[in-house]
């Protein structure tokens, strides 16, 4: 695993740290996730949150405030309380408290909306917050979001490139922004990579953000964020 903050401006601390697949020597998310098949994929997915847990409860001080982000395929649950139940014992097994573990899906994955909401619901039931990756980029969209709010929408980064030089972003931007505001989701602008983007997200009064213009990145460690000037 690798771990990139998401980093609170207005508070200019860590947020969170969103725990991303690794090869054991470091090799990209893409030769990794490129192996993955209908017959490994429950396996990969539940690996993957008892490494991000357990590595993150390692990294992390006891009394730390960051939350953990972790990535899940909604196709590898069959059965959310029973595909949650090694999830538990890790986070117990290592002292990581449930209510710091943020699980999100990338909704360009085609898959069944009602499962889907199934899975959400019991996360939040059970007290894990929950995220949308990549909004504005997928197959459910704004007709997702209409049955189910999330604590997280994670803008996509295609809408955050150049944003500063392309007015027609900054319109569907600021637009996602009041909607989400209306729903009392918190957004997140992923993808940041100039100075230039994060001032126009400043302006619009985005305090979570995430890209290499804070931090990369870290192999199995946490990475500090350089935050900007106030």
């Amino acid at each position: 695993m690798a771990f990139q903050p998401i980093v609170d401006l207005k508070e200019r601390r860590v947020f969170a740290h969103e725990a991303l697949v690794r090869g054991p020597s470091g090799e990209a998310a893409g030769s990794i996730l490129a192996r993955v098949t209908e017959e490994n994929r429950y396996a990969f997915d539940q690996q993957c949150r008892v490494r991000a847990i357990e590595l993150a409860a390692r990294l992390s001080p006891a009394a730390g405030r960051e939350s953990l982000s972790i990535n899940f395929m909604p196709n590898a649950v069959y059965e959310p309380r029973a595909c949650i139940r090694l999830t538990l014992q890790t986070a117990e097994k290592v002292g990581f408290p449930a209510d710091r573990i943020i699980f999100e899906f990338t909704e360009s994955e085609q898959i069944d909306t009602d499962h889907l909401l199934n899975i959400l619901g019991t996360y939040r039931s059970i007290g894990f917050r929950t995220a949308i990756d990549d909004f504005g980029a997928g197959h459910a969209g704004l007709n997702l979001l209409a049955r189910f709010q999330p604590d997280i929408v994670k803008l996509d980064m295609d809408l955050i490139r150049e944003i500063d030089r392309d007015r027609s972003k900054r319109v569907v931007v600021r637009h996602t922004l009041a909607m989400l505001e209306e729903f009392g989701i918190a957004p997140v602008c992923e993808g940041v990579e100039t100075l230039g983007e994060l001032a126009v997200l400043r302006d619009f009064g985005v305090n979570l953000v995430q890209g290499y213009a804070l931090a990369r990145p870290a192999f199995e460690a946490f990475a500090d964020p350089a935050f900007p000037a106030a």
